[in-house]
Formats: structure tokens, C-alpha cells, sequence
């Protein structure tokens, strides 16, 4: 693949936002494949486990392409990445339309898990270097334009999923058409970004290039010999895991905090309950990266774990007396969550600089890869031993709870301890030469 057009003079750096967002809104179909599980389990007779299986792979594969994929990205530019993401994202669903038409579910994992989750990886962090090289100036609010398009994938896959299988049927070869529409369409629409994405001119005279030169510069390789990687690694996990606790188990447990009142949640009402969680996952990636521009990066993770302990203290004492308090800790925690993965571009921008940003980006996102396994295991185990014992209703939760706090404190002791990279680290400066030589006429 060529290397993406250099931006022409007096193009707009607020075109490269809606590129990265034909991405990211695509490959956020990943948080609606809940809507496909039941008339998987049905038609290919699959019990709940089997029916998850694509997308724990797709996400345990995204970590995984991303770690390894992100030098690959920095090298061959943002245009390269993304086709990457959208044969591989589009073919997973043409695969599994296959699967699903020929009742191999084998093919329904490899081709959405393994082939679509190397797309959700590579498309993750296409765009990320790019974006902040546009817009040196406001790296938060930029990553946060296109990280918030993944949160809000799923607002319009579910919805759009869910009428396509009621217009196709819930059989097999009503979820393989609907597999090959996704296929197709996303891969239209991520076609537009493909097309749209701009780097910006190497001599500086675009708008966005000025300060985008120079400070700290740090390679991918050095960037993982530093304590700085490392305790942000922590930090990254940590909020993470906290704003899964809750997001991963949400419609049960504010069922089961209020069983025992004299109004509990309806399964409707847990339902909205998790869409406002969606919404505050979403509205946190834009609204607290775009804070974090005029606050700093550290004082705004300071917030995420700070507060976020807080609300977690307030759920465990107080969550079962009030239902708006519950709901409101709740929205929070989980706005942190989004905004906790929209700054972390920024925050790595501002320590190892632009140089290969993208790479090692996708090597913090392990982080992710480890905060999704840690996060329901934390809540789910403890809430089924728990209930073996006989507990029911919060009481099934304070242990878990007192567990995230404890987590959100070491991430708030990790964010602390994050200091200027050493001088070692950096890439060294291009040598200037000499000034008699500059001043040899041509």
C-alpha cells in the first residue's frame, strides 16, 4: 500500500477526525455482538459460553495486533492501517456469514474472533499518531473524537443489528445474510476514511504542524525500558478494570441491590440502566480527554482514580439506599472508563512525544487485553461464592467493591510516581551542520 497523501496546502485538519471516526464507529460494532448471541445459540444450538467465544477472541486478538501491529502502523502510515483494518474487519463478517450459512461455527470464531479482531486491533490505533500530529495543540480533544466513535459503535450496530435479523429471521440463513450486509456496508463506510485521511506536510506550513516538532522523542523499544510505561500500564489497567466491574455485570447487579426494596428494577428498566451506561462511556471519552487539554494529563487521571474510589466507597455503603445515587456513581465510574481510554493517547504524547506514539500505544492496550479478564473475574467469582454462601442482594458485592478500591488506589500511587522521561530515552536530535557549510552558496 502507498503511503497516505501529504495534506495540500490550506487543507482543513478537521477532515482527519471524521476519517478516524468512520473507523472507530465501525469497528465498535464489537460492544452489540450480545444482539447476534441468542439467535446464534438457537439456530447452531450453542449454549452461552460457545455463543461468547467470537468476542472474547476478537478482543483478546485486539490487544494482541495491536501490541504487535503498532510499530507495522507507525511505519507504513494511517492510510496502510486502516485498509488493513477494513479487509480484515469486513472479512471476518463475510467469513462468518459463511460460517453461519453452512452451520460451521468454527468459522463464525475465526472469522469474526481471530481475522475480525486483528481489524479491531490495527483500526484501534490507525489513527491515533495522526490525530495527535494535527492537533498538537489539543491531543486529548482529538483522540477523544475518534475513541469516543468506539463507545458509540454500538448505539448504532444494536439497533441496526436487531432490525435486520427481525427482517432476515433468527435462522441460519437469516443471521448469515445479516453477517454479509455488516460485511459489506462497514466496509463502504470505512472505505470513506480510507480515502479522507491526511498526514501533514513535513516542512510545518499546514495548520496543524506548528509545535508539533520537536520536545521529547522516544522509540517504541526505549518507551518499554521506562518506569513511566510501566506505571501508566498500571493506571491504564486499573481504571479499566474498575469501569468493567461494573459495566460487564450492570443489568443483574442493579437488580440486585434493589430485590429486596419496595420498588425493585424492572428488566426494563435494568436495560436503560445500561444504556445511560453506554451513553457516560461514550460522553467520558470526549468530555474528560477534552479536560484533560486544560487541566494536564496527570490531574485528570488523578480525577478517574481519585473519584472513582469515591463512588465506589458511596455504592458500597449507601448504594442500596437510593436509586439515583447508585445510578449516578455509577454514570460516573463508567464516564471514567471511557474517558480513562481517550487520554491515555494524549498522556503517552506527552511523555514519549509523536515519534512512534502509535506503537506504543498498541503496546499499553495489553493493559485492556488484562483489565477485561481481571475485571469480570473479580466481580463474577466473588459474586457466585457469594451466593453459595447463602448472601443475596449488595451483600453480594461489598467484597468486589472493597477489591476496586484497593485497585484505583495503587493506580492513584502509579500515576503519582510518573515523572519527564530520562534524557537516555530520547531519540537523538539530527545533527545540524557545520555553519560555514550552511552558509556555502548553493
Amino acid at each position: 500500500m502507498s503511503s497516505p497523501p501529504v495534506a495540500p496546502p490550506g487543507w482543513s485538519r478537521w477532515l482527519v477526525p471524521p476519517a478516524a471516526l468512520s473507523v472507530h464507529l465501525s469497528i465498535g460494532q464489537a460492544y452489540a455482538w450480545s444482539v447476534f448471541k441468542p439467535p446464534l445459540e438457537s439456530a447452531l444450538h450453542l449454549d452461552g459460553t460457545q455463543s461468547a467465544l467470537p468476542f472474547q477472541l476478537a478482543i483478546v486478538m485486539l490487544g494482541l495486533s495491536a501490541a504487535f501491529g503498532g510499530t507495522l502502523v507507525e511505519r507504513n502510515g494511517p492510510r496502510w492501517a486502516m485498509t488493513v483494518a477494513l479487509v480484515c474487519f469486513s472479512s471476518g463478517f463475510l467469513i462468518s456469514a459463511l460460517g453461519a450459512q453452512t452451520q460451521q461455527y468454527w468459522l463464525i470464531v475465526l472469522g469474526y474472533g481471530f481475522v475480525g479482531g486483528i481489524g479491531l486491533g490495527i483500526g484501534y490505533i490507525s489513527p491515533v499518531s495522526t490525530l495527535m500530529k494535527w492537533f498538537p495543540d489539543r491531543p486529548g480533544m482529538a483522540t477523544g473524537i475518534a475513541i469516543m466513535g468506539f463507545g458509540g459503535g454500538a448505539l448504532i450496530a444494536s439497533p441496526w443489528s436487531a432490525q435486520m435479523l427481525e427482517s432476515f429471521g433468527t435462522d441460519h440463513s437469516g443471521i448469515a445474510l445479516a453477517f454479509l450486509v455488516h460485511g459489506l456496508a462497514y466496509a463502504v463506510f470505512m472505505t470513506l476514511g480510507v480515502l479522507l485521511v491526511r498526514v501533514p506536510r513535513p516542512d510545518g506550513r499546514t495548520e496543524s504542524a506548528t509545535g508539533a516538532a520537536g520536545g521529547v522523542q522516544v522509540s517504541a523499544r526505549s518507551a518499554l525500558r521506562t518506569p513511566q510505561f510501566w506505571c501508566l500500564w498500571v493506571v491504564l489497567c486499573t481504571n479499566v478494570t474498575a469501569g468493567i466491574g461494573i459495566l460487564e455485570k450492570a443489568a443483574p447487579m442493579i437488580t440486585d441491590f434493589f430485590a429486596d426494596s419496595s420498588t425493585p428494577v424492572s428488566v426494563s428498566a435494568a436495560a436503560g440502566f445500561v444504556a445511560l451506561l453506554s451513553a457516560a462511556n461514550m460522553a467520558g471519552r470526549i468530555g474528560w480527554s477534552s479536560t484533560s487539554d486544560l487541566i494536564g494529563r496527570k490531574n485528570i487521571y488523578r480525577v478517574y482514580l481519585g473519584v472513582g474510589a469515591l463512588m465506589y466507597l458511596l455504592l458500597a455503603l449507601f448504594g442500596d439506599t437510593s436509586k439515583p445515587l447508585f445510578v449516578l456513581c455509577a454514570l460516573v465510574v463508567l464516564s471514567f472508563y471511557g474517558g480513562g481510554f481517550a487520554t491515555v493517547p494524549a498522556y503517552l504524547k506527552d511523555l514519549f512525544g509523536t515519534y512512534q506514539v502509535g506503537a506504543i500505544h498498541g503496546r499499553l492496550l495489553t493493559a485492556w487485553s488484562t483489565a477485561g479478564v481481571l475485571g469480570p473475574l473479580i466481580v463474577n467469582w466473588i459474586a457466585d461464592r457469594q451466593e453459595a454462601a447463602g448472601k443475596d442482594g449488595p451483600a453480594l458485592y461489598g467484597l468486589s467493591f472493597s477489591i476496586m478500591i484497593g485497585l484505583l488506589l495503587v493506580g492513584f500511587v502509579a500515576n503519582e510516581l510518573i515523572r519527564p522521561v530520562h534524557t537516555r530515552h530520547h531519540v537523538p536530535a539530527p545533527k545540524e551542520a557545520p555553519d560555514a557549510q550552511r552558509e556555502q552558496p548553493a
